[in-house]
């Protein structure tokens, strides 16, 4: 089964992206269609033994629309057709308005100057049919399919409009042999014409605002890259790099893809992965990642991932991918545009009907009016725009802020969250052992190289942590003989036909080797504060103690208190010992924890913390928390973790910082605000709009909707809703 993301060139509203989504859909072989409006793209799984891309672009483009197949450069050829489409759409509309201007100034002003008629049908014609064309097209080619949209509408009020002014025109006696005088409405439809396309044009410029985030993201990559061979340098195309390649970065440049550095170092701006302004030293034995700044110096490194497997382009999918999804509020929202249409042109010919049998000797007239009006004020492009601009706006916004989002489903949970399950080790903590505090008993470089000897013999995790420590300090290793590794206490080794130990109490104990009594309270202080004690002795006496712990982050206490401020449950899972997650416990102010939890066991916590009815968000970053991140109402993997936990994850925070979490809860309220708030003016607006241009209001008032004022508001409409939607821009998280 394949899986693909294509973009979609031609849709003009919601229910054009229905038409895509239903005709893929019924094509034999396809298990799966998903349309986005919004970003114009098709999601399509497919069986390829039963049919092929060729036949699904060719029953895209019998509807009247068009999919982009090349994938290596869909980006570069789907934005280069929206600016195409966005240029012809800007000459078209200001060559349309040039000519309805005087249209309407005769319409409204001067319709008894001589051949009034005749210069607005000359001057409304290439309008309606030639800037208007599209409309037409499209409206026919899905007639073809028994479907219905919004070039539907436009094109049947447009062009009733029309036919009916040059009725009256060609053969006025018709209706003045009646007593009726013959109105003509070519400034009705020009305007309409006119107002829709401006609504179009607006709404491109404000599409293109809204998926600014995948720009950037796309604009960190450079477009070449320096490949070292032998003693030359080949600057070649980032499409041709291969994992391997040795590549030098200089100063000022972006690094073209993830690898290791080799030779040289410098700084390298990482904000737009960690969102940390600090550049950070880069040396031999160090990674790198695409899209990252080179500041001072520079270095050699070999590519280890490429394409599409650098981290800059797993975020571009990601926001991609969560920018293309729908809520489950939006597919309600296709449904009702699917219909929409058909129901409005069922209320604009009762509109008719209702005139004929009780409008009088106008009522012919005024149904036909009251008609066209309803068709064009009930377009549904601000009920297709209402969710997706705004998740677009939403899913950009958090990008900028270090918040990747995977899908929308999320953010339409995450404002309900109720309970916050985190994970201890790399979530609250840094996840790296590092020695705290240390106290020298016999202070001597000779023998802390000792220790560093032993260290660098050992494959303790821990060993690394005092190895480091050292290191700082200047200290040269010793070489020691006869190094043993001693399972369960620690290590011994021989230096100078002396004997030293390394480890814990137990080791202690069992050689015989005391720890003086004014040192036993801080050891006990330590070890109440989840941090592991080392010792190191001779065969005779205590030398050194060293306590090493996994540190909280600096930011973890603060945003523990900032989602206890919400009135949010805060639990804490660990698979460390009761003691160590008591203590961290403590220091973060969580009194909901549980220690020594297997990963089964975080699963089984989350589905009952469910089971009694909260909705939980769960936050890890290890391959140990994929089970309780999947089953989780929002998962939240940390950017610093393993791969499997983003994968899974819904949301990613790059910068692993707790302190986003709150951030992605207002951001997931502010998007779920603003969509009901579009949806909202969507349905008014249309609830209102309706009866009044059907004619509700007439008998009480003698007002009648102009089609022209329709074609106006629902343009308005349309652009309303899109401007809500970029107000997200601009609201603190």
């Amino acid at each position: 089964m394949e899986s693909v993301v294509l973009p979609v060139t031609g849709m003009s509203c919601a229910a054009c992206a229905g038409s895509v989504e239903s005709i893929t859909s019924s094509l034999k072989g396809v298990e799966k269609s998903s349309v986005n409006y919004a970003n114009q793209t098709l999601s399509i799984s497919y069986d390829q033994d039963e049919v092929d891309m060729p036949e699904i672009q060719k029953a895209v483009q019998s509807i009247g629309y068009d999919l982009i197949v090349d994938a290596e450069n869909a980006d570069e050829k789907q934005q280069e057709v929206k600016d195409n489409y966005y240029k012809e759409l800007k000459r078209k509309t200001i060559f349309a308005s040039v000519l309805t201007v005087p249209v309407v100034l005769i319409g409204m002003f001067f319709m008894n100057i001589p051949y009034a008629n005749w210069i607005m049908l000359v001057l409304s014609t290439p309008v309606v049919f030639y800037f208007g064309n599209s409309f037409f097209i499209n409206a026919g080619k899905q007639a073809k399919m028994g479907k219905a949209n919004m070039d539907t509408l436009v094109a049947l009020s447009t062009g009733i409009a029309w036919l009916f002014s040059v009725f009256n025109t060609v053969y006025p006696e018709f209706w003045t042999s009646r007593g009726v005088e013959p109105h003509v409405y070519f400034e009705a439809a020009s305007v309409v014409i006119v107002f829709i396309m401006l609504g179009k044009m607006l709404e491109e410029r404000a599409k293109s605002n809204a998926s600014s985030a995948i720009k950037k993201l796309i604009g960190l990559q450079p477009k070449s890259v320096r490949i070292i061979k032998g003693d030359q340098e080949i600057e070649t195309l980032i499409k041709d790099v291969n994992p391997g390649d040795q590549i030098l970065v200089r100063s000022g440049e972006k690094i073209p893809v993830d690898g290791e550095v080799y030779e040289g170092n410098s700084f390298v701006d990482e904000s737009m992965i960690s969102g940390e302004p600090v550049p950070v030293e880069k040396e031999k034995g160090m990674k790198v990642f695409a899209g990252t700044i080179n500041q001072k110096g520079s270095f050699k490194f070999k590519a280890e991932k490429v394409g599409s497997e650098t981290m800059l382009a797993n975020i571009i999918q990601m926001v991609r991918d969560a920018q293309g999804s729908k809520a489950p509020v939006q597919r309600l929202v296709d449904k009702i545009a699917g219909i929409f249409v058909p129901v409005v042109i069922l209320i604009s010919i009762l509109s008719l009907v209702a005139w004929l049998v009780f409008g009088g000797p106008d009522g012919f007239t005024h149904g036909l009016l009251a008609m066209v009006t309803v068709l064009v004020i009930a377009c549904p492009c601000a009920l297709g725009l209402a969710t997706p601009t705004a998740i677009i706006v939403g899913v950009g916004k958090g990008a900028e802020n270090g918040i990747l989002i995977k899908d929308a489903e999320s953010l339409e949970s995450a404002y309900k969250v109720d309970t916050i399950v985190l994970d201890k080790t790399g979530t609250i903590t840094v996840g790296k052992p590092v020695v705290t505090d240390i106290i020298e008993v016999d202070n001597s470089d000779d023998l802390n190289g000792i220790l560093l000897g032993i260290e660098t013999s050992s494959e303790h995790p821990l060993a690394d942590a005092v190895g480091l420590k050292l290191k700082e300090k200047d200290i040269r290793a010793s070489k020691v003989s006869d190094f043993e590794s001693i399972t369960g206490r620690g290590a011994s080794a021989i230096f100078e036909g002396e004997k030293y130990f390394v480890g814990n109490d137990r080791l202690l104990e069992e050689n015989k080797i005391d720890v003086p009594e004014d040192l036993k309270l801080k050891i006990k202080e330590f070890q109440e504060n989840a941090k592991t004690v080392i010792y190191f002795s001779s065969s005779k006496k205590l030398i050194s103690i060293y306590a090493i712990a996994d540190q909280i982050k600096e930011t973890s206490r603060e945003a523990i208190k900032q989602l206890q401020k919400l009135d949010l449950e805060v639990y804490m899972l660990s698979g460390d010992s009761q003691k160590t997650t008591s203590a961290v416990a403590k220091q973060v102010n969580v009194s909901l924890f549980k220690a020594e939890v297997m990963p089964s066991d975080k699963f089984d916590f989350i589905k009952k913390l469910q089971d009694e009815g909260k909705i939980v968000a769960m936050v890890g970053d290890g391959i140990n928390d994929s089970q309780a991140l999947a089953q989780a109402n929002v998962s939240i993997a940390m950017g610093k973790g393993s791969d499997i936990a983003m994968d899974v994850a819904k949301m990613t925070l790059i910068s692993s910082d707790l302190n986003k979490i709150p951030k992605a809860l207002k951001l997931s309220k502010q998007i779920v605000k603003t969509i009901r708030q579009n949806l909202f003016w969507a349905f008014i607006y249309n609830l209102i709009g309706i009866p009044i241009a059907a004619g509700l209001l007439f008998p009480f008032t003698g007002f009648l909707l102009n089609p022209m004022i329709a074609g106006a508001a629902m343009a308005l409409s349309s652009v309303s809703v899109v401007s809500n939607s970029l107000r997200l821009k601009w609201q603190k998280l």
